[in-house]
């Protein structure tokens, strides 16, 4: 029977719940480098859950700068199968104003200062990212949601920028012709890394900010986003709570994330050399050691 276990991943203005207890603090190395910060180990209503601070205590790394190969290798080595990332956006649209959350189901990747993957020397794998969000999980975090009367969106597009300033007002309304529901800089690579690593992902964007397009809200003020920030952690707060009691009963068993390598390397067995597979061992261990 798999043992499942929650991680947080928390951004702006979430670095943790302040009520849990029997705490323990995690120091860990990959072999891609240290993670964010210390991994927070914590029990919640019996249930192990794990909680990391993606730009560090006291948020001191810089969006391009997230060692998230580490992070999610490490969420890995802890037996983490299920992460939920819970981040500030901006919105793009009218109807998604500061305070309003949204689960996300779809990303445009707009980076291109990062790493985001881990088979990126002598072993080649493409996992498919045609849904990169796990639909379990995403309800699990709409009945927590539900459950504390918290605003929100179901389904959405998140525009991943680079960062870390903020938008210009034609990239903006460029994102807008898109369709495109909110802007961060934080979800990728990192949702690309859980699938490859065979976790599964949800992401829990909080509306911070209406970014420039909006002509009342022409310049992202980051003093007013900081207070709305921290109105949305406490709501997140109410829901982590939630989730860490029920996601376990929205698990699904043909989740893409579930197996995803089995398909996905695409090397052939004798040119994968003993030192890229012992690097690999914690993310694709389970096929790379057949």
């Amino acid at each position: 029977m798999v043992n499942n276990k929650l991680a947080i991943i928390g951004g702006s203005g979430l670095y943790d719940v302040e009520e849990f207890k029997n705490r323990e603090l995690i120091d860990l190395n990959t072999p891609w480098g240290k993670p964010s910060d210390q991994i927070l180990k914590t029990n919640y209503n019996g249930r192990e859950v794990y909680f990391l601070p993606r730009h560090g205590r006291g948020h001191f790394i810089s969006p391009s700068k997230i060692n998230f190969r580490a992070n999610i290798d490490a969420l890995k080595q802890l037996g983490v199968t299920d992460i939920v990332s819970v981040s500030a956006v901006g919105s793009l649209k009218e109807d998604l104003p500061p305070g309003k959350f949204v689960l996300v189901d779809q990303f445009i990747d707009r980076t291109f200062a990062r790493n985001k993957t881990f088979f990126d020397e002598d072993i080649v794998a493409h996992v498919s990212m045609a849904h990169p969000t796990s639909t379990g999980l995403m309800i699990a975090c709409e009945e927590s949601l539900k459950k504390e009367n918290i605003q929100y969106q179901k389904g959405g597009t998140y525009v991943v920028m680079e960062g870390p300033q903020f938008s210009t007002l034609a990239e903006s309304n460029l994102y807008r012709s898109w369709k495109a529901d909110v802007i961060g800089m934080t979800n990728m690579p990192e949702a690309k890394l859980a699938r490859e690593a065979e976790i599964r992902y949800a992401s829990v964007s909080m509306v911070t900010d209406y970014d420039c397009w909006h002509p009342d809200h022409e310049n992202v003020d980051v003093q007013k986003v900081i207070k709305v920030l921290l109105d949305n952690a406490a709501k997140a707060k109410s829901m982590i709570k939630n989730l860490i009691d029920n996601f376990e009963n929205y698990i699904d068993p043909n989740d893409p994330a579930n197996n995803c390598l089995d398909v996905a390397i695409i090397t052939a067995p004798e040119k994968r050399t003993k030192k890229t597979v012992e690097k690999l061992s914690t993310v694709a261990g389970r096929v790379l050691n057949k």
